[in-house]
């Protein structure tokens, strides 16, 4: 279960208002306004009854979602085909102030559909007992469902017990800390705190929670076929992991690692449900199970077979308990690679002596979000609420909203473990907007690798796509440590998957786009044969002579060793080509101009899809032409990587490339071709012997998938800022 105290102190607190607390155990709605306060609100999510039934077989599959200040702070677990659920789930949210309702939504879950309203309700918690450490009672609460539609409906009731109480101890401090910083008064001064307790008090996950999906065993069968298409879903609090789709199989293989964020001190529950894939209509429930975490030992590796319910079969885990990973927010007065102490640890931590310790933690991220300027107004009064999110791979942190305002400072310190060094860090500036979802405003997304260590940049902000600039720009200084040896080896294994990614969809302009892309990697090969047959017919009988005695060199003395001596040849030669000035790489304008059309699709697509309503998206149809599309983007891609490899432009892994290309050359020159075959074969025959829980990768396909596609080198292109935008050039305009 998400830890909302957690969440709700560090990352998202709405405007801070004083308040003296009443600690006299009555009811707080007439308390006058003085020192700050924090209150905790401790809810037990108890049952529902007599719910509303939302399917076809008269029944529901209810959760609940809780809310305060428009802001998302818990959301239940499923209970599946249930008018009178039982949830016994637990809460704990941070509230600065009780003026605020806490708003109860009841949903029906509908898998690829959207969700069924089943009711709502509000709390006051002006009217709430305030408790004291020495005063402790739950307060039972029985909220009554409404649908503001139709406000005659019966639609049952939601049962809580509820205690509220002074938020007091070390997550005050930190509270008081970040409070006084927003306030931006001359009476709360920021101070300055020994870094190590600011990160330990503001840690926003207390571990990590890694977990490995090996196989199932004797899945129900729920095709014609006799067979199923399984696939398993996972969730722990808000976090979410859905896994490939295995054909025809009642005993899949899986074979793939994901690591969750683990919030709770005791543990949480991991909820797993198996499912069937059916296109073009709703997937087939194959059964769910649980894993209590606080049942779990930590630093240690569990083996777990669990008996699917409402169902049958098996599924076999492995998970893995450990410690939380560097990830903070402070303010801007207190970092840790300023602080000389904490620098010279981090410094060691990374350092090449320390090459085989903890190779999942490849390095270290600094990330200072400062301020915003000329950011695009998305209320109707002229301004916006913005908030920023700082993501990094499945790490995602917020800042806190400054309201009313297009030239927003937040002056933050974020940190994170780098696990893999080419990873983009995405940055994204949010509007609030309390009566639906918030509004986006600009987004820049930055390779690690191409970040220059203590540099503040005003980084130009771009739409959804990534393809061309939008209203604003974003002042960013960030710093990045790793060791290089940890992050070469990480470069051999699987990349980190994204829990949230955009689902895929049919797009006329990205299908053309991913045909060019590919018609254009084939026209290398085929203009590759036409050179090759036209040394054959003698069209210039220079050059097919030349060819001719190339030819007969090459063969007479061709050496295994030679294909990655050539293949080093051409990436010293383009590295050369390059430091000399003489760079034939070229702008892509061609993929430019298609995102852009594709941009403009996309808006259009939007507009077109609210109209045709939901049900043209259904067709089974669809998913064929997706799947078309993304098998060119997937061929594209790989032939862009390969180019991209041997132009340099991700310089780390071309040098990861040519020291590679020398071991092969050096190891196929002295070491005859039977003994390595031999040697790979006994390595893949006993490798499942050696370790039966290996996952299966390709280290050559693991590398390439680091190296951008064209699409992603566009993407990634830092925008030049607009001249009016840099400091100096403010200070004259002030001085004028």
């Amino acid at each position: 279960m998400l830890d909302s105290c957690k969440l709700k102190s560090a990352c998202s607190l709405p405007l801070i208002y004083n308040k003296k607390i009443n600690t006299s155990g009555t009811s707080n709605a007439d308390v006058p306004l003085a020192d700050p306060g924090m209150y905790q609100l401790d809810i037990t999510l108890r049952r529902g009854q007599s719910l509303a039934a939302r399917d076809r077989g008269g029944t529901s599959d209810p959760y609940v979602k809780f809310k305060i200040g428009g802001k998302e702070v818990f959301r239940s677990k499923i209970i599946y085909k249930n008018l009178n659920p039982v949830w016994e789930e637990k809460a704990c949210i941070l509230v600065d102030h009780l003026r605020e309702p806490l708003y109860v939504k009841v949903f029906d879950y509908d898998f690829g559909l959207q969700d069924d309203f089943m009711g709502s309700a509000f709390l006051d918690l002006t009217q709430l007992e305030l408790n004291s450490i020495l005063y402790y009672r739950p307060m039972d609460v029985t909220l009554t469902l409404k649908d503001p539609h139709y406000p005659d409906h019966d639609l049952g009731v939601i049962l809580l017990s509820v205690v509220l109480t002074p938020k007091e101890g070390e997550h005050k401090d930190v509270t008081m800390l970040m409070r006084k910083s927003w306030k931006r008064s001359s009476k709360f001064q920021t101070q300055s705190l020994r870094l190590s307790d600011v990160h330990r008090k503001s840690h926003l996950w207390r571990g990590i929670v890694s977990i490995t999906l090996i196989e199932g065993r004797d899945l129900k069968a729920m095709d014609s076929n006799g067979l199923s298409d399984p696939y398993v879903k996972f969730r722990l609090g808000h976090q979410k992991y859905k896994s490939k789709i295995m054909p025809k199989t009642l005993n899949p293989q899986w074979r793939e690692q994901f690591d969750f964020h683990l919030y709770e001190e005791r543990g949480g529950i991991i909820d797993i449900t198996a499912w069937d894939k059916d296109a073009g209509k709703r997937d087939d429930f194959i059964g769910r199970c649980q894993v209590d975490l606080s049942a779990l030992s930590r630093e240690q590796t569990h083996k777990l077979e669990l008996q699917l319910e409402e169902g049958e079969g098996h599924l076999v885990l492995l998970v893995t308990l450990t410690a939380s990973a560097t990830v903070s927010i402070s303010d801007l007065s207190v970092n840790s690679l300023e602080d000389q102490k904490e620098r010279e640890e981090i410094l060691k931590r990374y350092s090449p002596l320390r090459i085989f310790h903890n190779l999942k933690d490849v390095g270290f991220l600094q990330v200072k979000v400062i301020r915003a300027e000329g950011l695009m107004a998305a209320d109707v009064t002229g301004k916006s609420d913005p908030f920023c999110v700082v993501e990094l791979n499945n790490d995602r942190l917020l800042t806190h909203t400054v309201y009313k305002n297009l030239n927003p400072d937040w002056n933050k310190v974020f940190t994170f473990n780098i696990k893999d060094i080419h990873s983009v860090l995405e940055v994204t500036v949010y509007d609030e907007d309390r009566d639906r979802s918030a509004d986006f405003l600009g987004k820049v997304a930055i390779p690690l690798l191409s970040i220059q260590n203590g540099e503040q940049k005003a980084y130009v902000l771009k739409n959804k796509q990534l393809t061309g600039p939008t209203k604003g720009v974003i002042y960013l200084e960030i710093d990045v440590i790793f060791n290089a040896v940890k992050a070469s080896l990480r470069t051999l294994i699987p990349k980190e998957q994204k829990y949230i990614e955009e689902e895929n969809r049919l797009s006329k302009q990205l299908l053309l786009r991913n045909f060019i892309r590919t018609k254009r990697c084939v026209m290398v090969l085929v203009n590759a044969a036409y050179y090759v047959n036209s040394c054959f017919d003698w069209d210039s009988p220079p050059r097919s002579l030349a060819a001719f005695v190339l030819f007969l060199f090459v063969v007479w003395n061709f050496e295994l060793y030679m294909i990655p001596l050539v293949l080093l040849l051409l990436l010293t030669w383009n590295y050369f080509l390059i430091i000399s000035g003489k760079d034939n790489r070229q702008r892509d304008t061609v993929v430019e101009d298609m995102l852009e059309d594709e941009e403009e699709e996309d808006d259009k697509d939007d507009k077109d899809s609210e109209k045709k309503g939901f049900i043209n998206k259904i067709y089974a149809i669809q998913e064929v032409c997706i799947s078309v599309q993304n098998i060119l983007d997937e061929v594209a891609s790989f032939g862009e990587r390969i180019k991209n490899t041997f132009n340099w432009t991700v310089p780390f892994l071309s040098w990861l490339a040519i020291v590679a290309l020398c071991m092969f050359t050096v190891i196929l020159y002295f070491i005859p071709l039977r003994y390595i075959v031999l040697v790979w074969g006994i390595n893949k025959f006993t490798k499942k012997l050696r370790c039966p829980y290996a996952i299966d990768n390709n280290e050559l396909l693991d590398f390439l998938s680091r190296v951008p596609s064209d699409i992603q080198v566009v993407q990634y292109q830092e925008l030049k800022p607009d001249p009016s935008h840099s400091p100096c050039k403010r200070k004259k305009n002030n001085l004028g």
